[in-house]
């Protein structure tokens, strides 16, 4: 068995598909999110898609923003599964608005979610870690931490934080036997990206080299490879996952 993989918000979208495919590798898998409701539905769905690969999944609802429900979640998980070996930093939210007309309350709530919530896990599940002297640590990032991108201030500010969390938890960490590194995903097919207009979706694919959306199996294939022995000697490093939207 491969150990034990949390990943946080992983019970839609490209969470549930990182889920999956650590199942497939032989990880034990805890996913996360939110709100009870989440979790009894679409949770429970994927930890089933989960346990077909033979491995124990389970679920456990917390607000990964809030320090205290993230106390629960990992004391949980250590007295459930022994060990947590592969924390993958999913969560987060979008709340997007021009800068000038969005409100201070939904600046902070966006990054309270998508931020606050990596360093919450990064910090208690990295102490497990530390006592382990093992762990993988993957940070879900953005091109939009990145590039910026108009229309996400708040959203563009939390991924870019992110990306330098990733480093200096990168270097903090090392010496320890932890690596840690992030994806940063551009337009990815889900539920979100389902909800653009035509134009909107014209315009996006436009920029992008493949002329395609990504798909969240995409994802989830890259941070399979850096939970896997063979990325034993990557840390810090942020990879782009967006068909060529930079170039």
């Amino acid at each position: 068995m491969a150990g034990t993989a949390i990943i946080t918000g992983s019970s839609r979208g490209i969470g549930a598909a990182i889920a999956k495919r650590l199942a497939k590798d032989g990880y034990n898998i805890i996913i996360n999110d939110v709100s009870q409701e989440i979790i009894d539905t679409a949770g429970k769905e994927v930890a089933e898609e989960c346990r077909a690969f033979g491995v124990k999944a389970e679920c456990y609802a917390a607000d990964v923003s809030d320090y205290a429900q993230c106390e629960g979640l990992v004391k949980w998980a250590k007295e459930e599964f022994g060990s947590i070996d592969v924390l993958i930093n999913n969560a987060g939210i979008t709340r997007d608005g021009l800068m000038a007309q969005m409100s201070e309350e939904i600046y902070d709530l966006v990054i309270r979610v998508n931020q606050k919530s990596v360093f919450n896990m990064t910090k208690l599940v990295g102490k497990v870690m530390i006592r382990q002297r093992s762990g993988r640590i993957v940070n879900l990032a953005s091109v939009a931490g990145l590039y910026g991108n108009p229309g996400q201030m708040n959203y563009s500010a939390s991924k870019g934080a992110i990306i330098a969390m990733t480093k200096t938890t990168a270097k903090e960490l090392g010496s320890r036997g932890i690596t840690c590194n992030a994806v940063a995903p551009g337009f990815i097919q889900t539920p979100m990206t389902d909800k653009l207009t035509e134009e909107q979706r014209n315009a996006m694919l436009a920029q992008i080299a493949m002329k395609r959306y990504g798909q969240p199996e995409e994802i989830a294939g890259v941070v399979s490879f850096l939970c896997s022995p063979d990325s034993s000697y990557v840390t810090g490093q942020i990879i782009e996952i967006s068909g060529g939207l930079s170039m």
